[in-house]
């Protein structure tokens, strides 16, 4: 076997495999584990290869342009392959000792020169469409400031007076049980679900990274500019992410969590935040859980099918 075909061979497996795991996705996304008050954890998994399921329109956007120029790929890879086979079996030198003199065929070169620009603008009017979804800022809920440091990440509540502070790793050796090594932190970010949060993104040293893969939020954070992005979480869950822009010596210590909250308890968080505050004190982000709890208790009794996981809670110290 040649060595084309053998590298033809696996292009051909290697985006069989990946349908293959597209295919099976869905299911295995649908098991998330969960924290005590029922939340959903968005977190990285061994051995994951795709993206993290999408939870923002923003982040299914991204998920489905990924596939829809997958599949095309694949159309492209797939006829390359069946077209070199066709010509390794009925143009091999045994079967046509003298090479034919053929230079040029009109039709081939059109197609090849049509097809593909057909194909560019396939892909090019959903990318344009993306780019305009990701830009709209309007008819948002509220406006976050996130600044980088070397190495933590500080929030500010816009609209929220007082409410601003910050956000680090919490130390390997003082996890509690529930708690995610280098990526649960000791405040997290805390948002409503389902409402449209913009955030302005900059840094007060050098250039970081705010990345949260499974909401579609991906923003460099500049030191002296403020960049926007949006997003809106789909449902209440705890949200994981990082800065993925080497910073300095501790960059791995500056990783992101999110607590989407159902409306009503990030009202009365929010309330609970601005009364710390005003006293000088840090706003009790894990009060969430207290919150989350009945949230999750309300939802299984309007559902009855939904169970309360019984693992023990992603709580830190205040």
């Amino acid at each position: 076997m040649s060595t084309v075909t053998k590298r033809m061979i696996g292009w051909i497996g290697g985006f069989i495999s990946i349908a293959l795991m597209l295919s099976f996705r869905d299911a295995a996304a649908a098991e998330f584990v969960k924290n005590a008050a029922g939340f959903p954890i968005h977190a990285p998994r061994p051995w994951e290869w795709w993206f993290q399921p999408p939870s923002s329109p923003n982040a299914k956007a991204i998920d489905w342009m990924m596939q829809f120029v997958l599949w095309i790929m694949f159309a492209v890879v797939a006829l390359v392959g069946v077209l070199l086979g066709i010509v390794m079996v009925r143009f091999h030198a045994s079967r046509h000792p003298v090479p034919t003199t053929t230079t040029h065929n009109t039709v081939i070169e059109v197609l090849w020169t049509v097809v593909p620009a057909l194909l560019l603008i396939v892909i090019f009017v959903p990318s344009l469409n993306m780019i305009y979804q990701q830009s709209n800022y309007k008819h948002r809920y509220m406006t976050v400031r996130v600044i980088g440091h070397q190495w933590f990440w500080e929030y500010d509540y816009l609209g929220a007076k007082g409410v601003d502070f910050t956000s680090y790793v919490i130390p390997p050796n003082q996890l509690k049980p529930g708690e995610i090594r280098q990526l649960s932190v000791n405040h997290p970010l805390v948002l409503p679900a389902g409402k449209k949060v913009v955030f302005q993104i900059t840094s007060k040293d050098v250039i970081h990274s705010f990345f949260v893969p499974s909401l579609g939020v991906q923003r460099y954070a500049i030191p002296g500019q403020y960049w926007r992005q949006w997003t809106q979480i789909d449902a209440p869950g705890v949200y994981y992410g990082e800065c993925n822009q080497i910073c300095g010596l501790n960059h791995d210590n500056m990783p992101i969590e999110i607590v989407a909250l159902p409306m009503k308890q990030f009202q009365a968080w929010l309330v609970e935040a601005k009364k710390d505050a005003a006293q000088g004190n840090v706003p009790k982000v894990h009060k969430y859980e207290v919150l989350a709890e009945a949230a999750a208790k309300a939802a299984s009794l309007s559902h009855p099918g939904v169970a309360l996981a019984s693992a023990a809670p992603i709580a830190a110290s205040q």
